[in-house]
């Protein structure tokens, strides 16, 4: 297995897998650049629209322990290519409703099947890269989180101006279905990294046992809420606030945002790993400090007054966001065993999303009497609370986590 990490063929397996987990988020963030059209279409209500987010954030977040395990019994390629081919028939699905109802009930099945991607593919890049080298190969599979949700921002504003959402949305299917094919031929040539004995000691639950791990998914689901309420609710908010088209806002509310924090999660790759190397919880520092530092941008993005401002904000959440994208799994690999890779990052994934799936329908159930402003704020403050107990927690408890790691 060090042979197999060492070797390029490791990093060109991240590559693949970067083009899968684009095509991922380019299908779940097509919808948010689309709510006027649905408005149109559907008669969709501005509540029903954060459901649209909702439903999909808190399915696929109930899904992640389960899927979690799935990844720690099952052939973790196979896996990844049985997720995009479902979730691609999902996205079809949703391209043929014509109702609010229907388009929910898709936006539930596709969370079900891009569940059983991340624990997987997440696994599968940290089972093949040694810890030296784990921070980076994690942090650039996440940028294509990023380039995926500037691309489906871009693209579903382009559709839906163009071509009608429908046909995109088809469009989309097609692609995915494609590259499965092209991703069994590389898959082919992966070693086996998870031997049969090891499967049969996993204790998903001795994740809890890591006082670092609660703290990091404190933490980050507080971090998710600042998160999600930008990625779905930005654009529409651009939209209201300063007259740009759905394809300008689509665009605007992802471009600065997703490539400062691909240049944040990359810089953060290497700032793990090299800090690691000096103080053992150095990626649980370098994610606590990430979290803190965009949760004033969070606000300003919002409550800015400007699109100037909101641009400069939008960067510096970014920037700082990519920090924390880059070590999340990353620090639970560190203080949990390789035998529960799976459902360690499945249930971070949970808690993320049940946290994304709230902010995104209590925003636009309460945006128009509270003000989505307030409720970042709050989030904000929140998120920076949280930040500051990971970071004494790592301080205080690793070592005694990464000891327990072992004990079974």
């Amino acid at each position: 297995m060090t042979k197999a990490r060492a070797q390029p063929f490791a990093w060109m397996v991240v590559g693949f897998l970067w083009l899968t987990y684009l095509l991922n988020y380019v299908d779940r963030q097509v919808v948010f650049s689309i709510f006027p059209a649905l408005k149109r279409d559907l008669g969709f209500s501005d509540a029903q629209l954060g459901l649209v987010g909702s439903v999909f954030t808190w399915v696929y977040s109930l899904c992640m322990p389960l899927t979690g395990r799935i990844a720690d019994l099952a052939r973790r390629d196979r896996v990844v290519v049985a997720s995009l081919v479902l979730w691609s028939l999902a996205t079809a699905g949703t391209a043929y409703s014509f109702s609010a109802g229907a388009f929910l009930v898709w936006r539930g099945v596709m969370g079900i099947t891009e569940a059983l991607y991340m624990p997987a593919a997440l696994s599968l890049i940290a089972a093949m890269h040694a810890a030296g080298t784990r921070s980076k190969a994690l942090a650039v599979h996440s940028t294509a989180q990023l380039a995926g949700i500037v691309a489906g921002g871009w693209y579903g504003g382009w559709a839906a101006d163009n071509i009608g959402w429908r046909p995109g949305f088809y469009l989309l299917a097609a692609a995915g279905i494609t590259y499965a094919l092209v991703l069994l031929r590389v898959f082919r040539k992966l070693p086996n990294l998870r031997p049969e004995e090891s499967r049969e000691r996993a204790e998903p639950l001795h994740v809890l046992r890591s006082h670092c791990y609660l703290a990091l998914t404190a933490a980050f689901f507080a971090f998710c809420v600042m998160l999600w309420m930008l990625y779905a609710w930005l654009p529409s908010f651009i939209y209201e606030r300063y007259g740009l088209s759905m394809t300008q806002s689509g665009f605007t509310a992802t471009v600065y945002l997703q490539t400062s924090s691909a240049a944040g999660a990359l810089a953060g790759g290497v700032l793990g790993d090299r800090i690691t190397r000096r103080a053992p919880a150095g990626r649980f520092y370098v994610a606590g400090l990430g979290v803190l530092l965009s949760a004033p941008f969070a606000y300003l993005t919002l409550a800015g007054g400007s699109l100037t401002v909101l641009k400069l904000a939008a960067t510096g959440f970014g920037l700082f966001a990519g920090l924390m994208i880059a070590n999340i799994f990353a620090s639970a690999y560190d203080v949990i065993s390789e035998r529960n890779y799976g459902f360690g990052a499945g249930a971070l994934n949970m808690a993320g999303g049940l946290a994304g799936g709230a902010a995104i329908f209590f925003a636009g159930l309460w945006k128009q009497t509270l003000g989505i402003e307030t409720l970042m704020g709050w989030s904000a403050v929140a998120a920076a609370c949280c930040a500051c107990l990971l970071i004494v927690v790592a301080a205080t408890r690793f070592e005694a986590d990464k000891r327990r790691q072992s004990t079974p």
